[in-house]
């Protein structure tokens, strides 16, 4: 990583992608192939939220509204080599709004406000969320990685409709929702969005305010990103802090809500992770925090702290081991290349890691 550009607020500046280091043509059938290759969602995504999930877990209790079409951006050493679609449109993000959520708890980390991120839980969040003989063994390290096994439930919702839950790993195996024995938190990894959930509201606690405000102040405003994103709660996660009521955001859109945000504003975000946290001078996120985030989970070499990562170069087989993306549902990719300065986002993209691996192709 070096000679980065960091846009203005609100505004990117474009280079042709003959500048950049990209043979036109082989980006252009990139760019060609994001549009072609449309996941086959409905426009109204509703229809997908919470769509596996058992009765009355199938519920729909946050917010979504229609996606739009297929859209992406190319940055390439701080600069728009490429766009398709609609990158202003703010959509929903599912997933890929775990790494913001993680980036929270990040800042947490380097604020103090949590000493240790191998500390209990239990010692920053007070009740019943983390009181149990098992959940206290819970660390933040846990939350982050998805090892945590946390038993309960969080706003209407058992942990136990994730358990068995096949993302990334394990496609063979018992069905979703199927419950199994606990194991001891820190030794199994499963992707589990009610777990995810309790990390966004124990971070709330350490925090005292919405974790919207958080990110806004602290990471998207300082990296010039419009005000036209928002982060969802779920209708019924609100929670008494200090006298307040005050929302507890999922790190998704499983049950509806999360993260919605533009394509531009994702690159803004992934600009920044290519940075090491700094953005025109300023440390916004600790490189130490960077470090963490992307160290490999023992029990997952693919995960960090909710961001994936490219061990033995896979998936993304054009890029090195040191690639990393925040991922959802329906195309929603935030991938970052530090070795080619390169970040590319996806929305509802058929096939993300192809448009990916096509661009990077695209280099000379």
């Amino acid at each position: 990583m070096s000679d980065l550009h960091f846009p203005r607020r609100a505004d990117w500046l474009h280079r042709s992608p003959e500048d950049l280091g990209f043979d036109p043509d082989d980006l252009a059938r990139a760019c060609n192939f994001a549009v072609s290759s449309e996941i086959d969602w409905p426009t109204d995504v509703s229809a997908m939220v919470a769509a596996e999930d058992p009765p009355p877990y199938n519920e729909i209790i946050g917010p979504t509204k229609p996606r739009g079409e297929a859209t992406g951006v190319v940055v390439k050493d701080g600069y728009v080599a490429t766009t398709w679609g609609t990158p202003t449109r703010v959509d929903m993000t599912f997933s890929a709004t775990k790494s913001y959520l993680a980036t929270c708890a990040g800042l947490a980390l380097d604020r103090g406000l949590i000493a240790d991120v191998d500390e209990p839980v239990v010692d920053s969040v007070p009740g019943d969320w983390f009181a149990s003989a098992h959940n206290r063994q819970i660390t933040w390290r846990h939350l982050l990685q998805q090892t945590s096994e946390w038993s309960g439930t969080l706003f209407g919702i058992p942990d136990t409709v994730d358990h068995n839950r096949s993302v990334g790993r394990r496609p063979e195996g018992p069905r979703k929702g199927e419950p199994r024995r606990l194991r001891t938190p820190g030794t199994f990894w499963e992707y589990n969005d009610v777990r995810v959930n309790a990390l966004g509201l124990a971070a709330l606690y350490v925090w005292g305010e919405p974790l919207l405000g958080v990110l806004r102040r602290d990471v998207m405003d300082p990296i010039g990103a419009t005000d036209t994103w928002e982060w969802h709660p779920y209708r019924n996660a609100y929670v008494e802090i200090a006298g307040r009521s005050l929302p507890s955001v999922p790190g998704g859109g499983h049950w509806g809500g999360g993260l919605w945000i533009s394509a531009y504003d994702h690159a803004r975000f992934g600009l920044l992770m290519l940075a090491r946290g700094r953005w025109h001078g300023t440390q916004i996120l600790s490189p130490e925090w960077i470090d963490a985030a992307l160290t490999p989970c023992e029990q997952n070499p693919r995960y960090g702290f909710m961001w994936w990562l490219n061990p033995e170069r896979k998936p993304w087989s054009a890029a090195s081991e040191n690639a990393f993306a925040a991922i959802g549902a329906g195309g929603n990719l935030v991938f970052v290349s530090p070795e080619h300065n390169l970040v590319v986002v996806t929305r509802w993209a058929g096939d993300p890691n192809g448009v990916v691996e096509r661009v990077i192709n695209a280099l000379r």
